[in-house]
């Protein structure tokens, strides 16, 4: 199968991509995980379930994810709890109590959320030639507001082009990374494991009786959610990946702009 990489800058005014292992308080994850990044490209290519391109080569894509945000702040919520239904009366019902109006309301549960703020991302994609050629067009040409993570969280692209690495060689001793990115924890011959890690959601599959779905309309409540993990380990800004002695790591060097602190360099296993 042929492939294409295709890279996209985005900017992102605010963000919170929940991580679903924090319960007291919304922890966010630093960067959009893979799976966040899919459901993007899925929505702006109106392929929420894969009944254009195909299940299976939207999940197929790697991804490498570089930037990050300006700075993190808390944010206090009361979060509906439970399910909404629109009933018979016309009036929205939730727990058994209105959700608006006068009178006794369905329970909010109040909960810190810790969000992002402007943020600047640096996004490949890698895959199939056709997939890669319909999410390019629907990137320059979105017929709906973008957004990446909550419905709210919007995005704006700033470039969208086709790129192939400069130089790509086998790295011994240490790969110099100025952007904060995901790279695959497992396997990594790293000397020193003084990052933090996460596990991602790298694949999600919404299914019915263990056949994935094909519309939105035959959701229910007894839909499941398959959700595939990858461990990952988070750079942070100006990191030096150092590697054990006698190993080396296959790495790409993408040029993005004429100047030199615009080149982005991707460990093999920074495709996720």
């Amino acid at each position: 199968m042929s492939e294409k990489t295709l890279f996209f800058e985005l900017f992102q005014p605010f963000a919170q991509y929940r991580n679903p292992f924090t319960f007291y308080y919304a922890q966010t994850y630093p960067l959009p995980p893979k799976s966040t990044i899919i459901g993007m490209l899925q929505n702006a290519c109106d392929d929420w379930y894969g009944n254009k391109y195909g299940i299976d080569n939207w999940w197929n894509l790697k991804l490498s994810v570089h930037g990050g945000f300006e700075s993190v702040f808390w944010n206090y919520q009361g979060l509906i709890k439970g399910d909404v239904e629109l009933k018979n009366d016309g009036k929205l019902w939730n727990q058994n109590f209105h959700l608006y109006g006068e009178g006794i309301k369905s329970q909010r549960t109040p909960v810190y959320q810790q969000e992002l703020f402007n943020g600047h991302l640096y996004i490949f994609v890698k895959g199939d030639v056709t997939l890669i050629e319909k999410i390019k067009v629907a990137l320059e040409r979105p017929y709906k507001v973008l957004s990446l993570g909550r419905s709210e969280d919007v995005v704006f692209i700033k470039e969208i082009k086709e790129i192939t690495p400069y130089k790509a060689i086998n790295v011994e001793g240490d790969i110099k990374l100025k952007y904060p990115t995901y790279i695959l924890k497992e396997n990594l011959p790293i000397s020193k494991m003084r990052y933090p890690v996460y596990s991602i959601p790298v694949k999600v599959i919404f299914k019915n009786d263990g056949v994935h779905i094909k519309h939105k309309s035959v959701i229910t409540k007894e839909t499941e959610r398959e959700v595939e993990f990858g461990r990952v380990i988070y750079t942070g800004y100006d990191y030096n990946l150092i590697l054990k002695e006698g190993k080396n790591i296959h790495c790409e060097f993408y040029k993005l702009k004429d100047k030199e602190d615009k080149e982005i360099r991707i460990a093999k296993e920074g495709w996720i």
